[in-house]
């Protein structure tokens, strides 16, 4: 069985190909160069995602954890300022946004099928 942080930096290069795909202004950087504490955001989502939480509550816990570090909803994503426009609820989101957590599951089951 992969890892999750192996999993998780597949998951986080697939987000990070949407974002430069669908035109974010502020691109996660690549798995290499990410902050700590954003891998370690992407591999406690693949726990939780292997858990079998749905992209709805992979985004509901990704929020819970962003507020407990201070973050706050904000239109620009800055890290400064711990501000994100995605910082709402699963149903408020874009529909690019929505597709992006659906991404980030399907990575998740693909490789956990692909591993077995």
């Amino acid at each position: 069985m992969a890892s999750a942080e192996s999993i998780a930096r597949v998951c986080h290069e697939a987000n990070r190909a949407w974002q430069l795909e669908s035109g974010d202004p502020h691109p996660s950087p690549r798995w290499e160069e990410a902050p700590q504490w954003q891998r370690d955001s992407a591999i406690e989502g693949v726990r939780r995602a292997r858990a079998g939480a749905s992209p709805e509550q992979l985004h509901e816990s990704w929020c819970e954890h962003k507020r407990g570090e201070g973050w706050r909803y904000g239109p620009v994503k800055d890290a400064e300022r711990r501000t994100h426009p995605c910082l709402v609820r699963y149903g408020a989101l874009p529909e690019a946004e929505r597709r992006k957590d659906a991404l980030f599951a399907a990575v998740v089951a693909a490789l956990e099928e692909g591993m077995v």
